[in-house]
């Protein structure tokens, strides 16, 4: 098959339908109507001989040939627009409204002290700072960026690594003079551990000990199991059990003595911090900013 300026604006075409969700939106981010959309998606499927996308009124999804096709073109439609970003993004304003939602640990340690500076260099923008589900969908809930913890599961979303923190066990000094500090991971099975649910798989998270190549998995249980972070914290601070954490979100309470890290030599658990767009399309200057911005903050940090 011979290439031409055909083949690329189909495959965008379709890139922008699959990572929007419909023709309409699609659209909207192309500045062509949802019939022009529907037209140039015919055509690419005449062109290499395919059905690429089933439709139905309420509906579309692609078929598994459509999907090897967008899994192996979409890195290339990405590489050749953030070349395009990269030589023209200087001239380009950041100016405008961005919406952004921010894991809560990230924002109060991370971002917060920060803002002010950002502000400063981009005068221009507003920033719109909101908190969701870790699993929520970005393109629903109209959001240009995400921070977010815990591996990312594949998907038409670009993600990359900020940061990674290590995991700490935890508990306050009452904790330990009332039940014993435990003197190895395995001895927690006799202690009251505080659970934390998983927002992706809705069970607590496992509890695993790293140390070089060796893991060591622990089954621990509590009367206490959690969704939000803070309540659980504050639940370890005041005495109601071991907690696993984040060192991101904890370091100033072990430094002051408010918490106490059980067992340093048990320090190569890590957890990922991953920036993501809704689109591996190319970012407008906003986003480009925001995301250096969060790299920038993120580096050096553990």
């Amino acid at each position: 098959m011979s290439f031409d300026g055909r083949l690329l604006s189909g495959m965008s075409v379709l890139a922008a339908v699959v990572e929007t969700g419909s023709f309409t939106r699609a659209g909207e981010v192309l500045g062509l109507s949802a019939s022009g959309v529907s037209r140039s998606i015919s055509r690419l499927e005449e062109r290499i001989g395919i059905r690429l996308l089933e439709r139905t009124t309420r509906s579309l999804h692609l078929t598994g040939e459509g999907t090897r096709l967008y899994e192996l073109a979409a890195p290339h439609l990405s590489g050749i627009e953030e070349a395009a970003n990269a030589v023209s993004g200087a001239a380009v304003s950041v100016r405008g409204a961005l919406r952004v939602s921010l894991n809560p640990l990230f924002a109060r340690y991370v971002l917060a002290p920060r803002l002010i500076e950002f502000n400063d260099r981009y005068p221009d923008l507003d920033l719109a700072i909101l908190q969701y589900s870790d699993t929520g969908d970005l393109v629903a809930e109209g959001i240009d960026v995400a921070v977010r913890f815990g591996p990312q599961p594949p998907s038409s979303m670009s993600s990359r690594l900020l940061l990674s923190t290590r995991v700490l066990t935890v508990a306050s000094p009452s904790y330990l003079r009332k039940h014993g500090h435990p003197q190895t991971p395995t001895a927690l099975a006799e202690h009251d551990c505080i659970q934390y649910i998983d927002p992706q798989r809705g069970k607590p998270f496992p509890w695993e000990f790293h140390s070089g190549k060796k893991i060591v998995p622990v089954a621990t249980s509590g009367r206490l199991t959690m969704t939000d972070i803070d309540t659980m914290l504050n639940a370890c601070l005041a005495g109601a059990g071991i907690a696993q954490v984040l060192a991101l979100g904890v370091a100033h309470h072990i430094e002051s003595g408010a918490l106490v890290e059980l067992f340093p030599d048990w320090p190569d658990e890590k957890f990922p911090l991953h920036v993501i767009r809704p689109s591996r399309r190319l970012p407008s200057a906003a986003v480009e900013a925001f995301l250096g911005f969060c790299r920038e903050i993120c580096k050096g940090r553990i």
